[in-house]
């Protein structure tokens, strides 16, 4: 089957390759790739970020999220059958969704929501399982409760916006003029505009905040809180539970500890907390999202589509910074079929 493979760590280790069709086991679904979508994600293990924890064995094949339509299950597969639609975020070590079939075990696949099409689904599964980690799982938003979201135009925050607003939470964003319109369509009560403000100078008694920048955007994003209050980033710097997470041994939950140490020392001092989150691969969850989506709760914000064949100029549109707002995805489809 045709696929983008990590052949080497590094911004020119993926290819196209031709490699054998998966092989299926005994819990697991098999599906024919309809659609994949872009994460940061994608280039932090194909540049070798997590290498030390997650122990890819060259070459694998790339890709976070998938949607397609299932022709094979394993024996002792329940709840799935051949011809199902299905979306996922397949778990660490077994990722591939940049290929024409992908192997999944059945506890991360759900049902494909009904109201999105095989395209808008693949641009769900990791933005949506993080916001739900982020939100209902780490920091239990209750109504009434204030949160801040970064970069709300983005695949992640976009989605997060919309999930804290069905929670009941009042949302602010921070965001470019191009698209505060469209944050604020998705939920958000307040917005700033990162090129004309500090959000920092302007923000006060938030009960949450989101970080996917990292740096001093992080730094200054725990001045924002309200004692107590909780900094959640997904870029880093990991901590201990990311260790434990992965199951890695105890010394590099020290190492993780030690990375860190400085964002957690200032957090202290401030009488707040600080937390890294790898969102995990859930099947269950993925089934809860699914009705938001299809109740109208929720709804994928995409910025393009381009065809599986241009899988590394999609990839090179999001390292780029060329996106306006919410993922790229890529599509089985013909080029014909296809708007980018």
């Amino acid at each position: 089957m045709k696929a983008f493979v990590v052949e080497k760590y590094g911004k020119d280790g993926v290819r196209a390759a031709e490699v054998p069709e998966p092989t299926v086991g005994d819990r697991d679904v098999l599906v024919r790739v309809s659609a994949a979508s872009i994460n940061p994600l994608d280039k932090m293990v194909r540049d070798g970020e997590f290498k030390q924890l997650l122990k890819y064995r060259l070459p694998f094949v790339l890709g976070h999220d998938v949607a397609g339509v299932v022709t094979r299950v394993g024996s002792a597969v329940r709840g799935f059958e051949v011809g199902d639609e299905v979306y996922a975020r397949p778990r660490d070590l077994r990722i591939g969704g940049f290929a024409e079939f992908i192997a999944i075990d059945m506890d991360d696949v759900a049902p494909k929501p009904a109201s999105l099409t095989l395209e808008e689904a693949a641009a769900v599964p990791l933005v949506a399982l993080a916001a739900w980690q982020v939100l209902v799982d780490r920091a239990h938003v209750k109504p009434g409760q204030k949160v801040l979201i970064h970069a709300g135009a983005g695949g992640l925050g976009s989605t997060v916006i919309q999930l804290a607003k069905h929670l009941g939470a009042t949302v602010a964003t921070t965001t470019s003029t191009d698209t505060e319109k469209l944050v604020r369509s998705l939920g958000a009560d307040v917005v700033v505009d990162y090129k004309k403000e500090d959000f920092s100078t302007v923000l006060s008694g938030y009960d949450l905040v989101l970080d996917s920048l990292g740096g001093a955007n992080l730094e200054k994003s725990l001045t924002v809180l309200k004692p107590g209050g909780l900094a959640i980033s997904v870029v880093g710097p990991p901590d201990a539970g990311f260790a434990e997470q992965l199951g890695a041994p105890s010394f590099m939950g020290l190492v993780m500890n030690v990375l860190s140490r400085k964002i957690r020392k200032k957090a202290k001092a401030l009488g707040v907390r600080y937390q890294f989150l790898f969102m995990q691969a859930n099947g269950s969850q993925l089934r809860k999202l699914g009705a938001l989506y299809d109740s109208g709760k929720l709804r994928p914000v995409i910025d393009s589509t381009f065809p599986f064949d241009r899988t590394l100029e999609a990839m090179a549109h999001v390292e780029q910074g060329r996106t306006k707002a919410g993922k790229v995805v890529v599509s089985m489809a013909s080029d014909t079929e296809i708007c980018t």
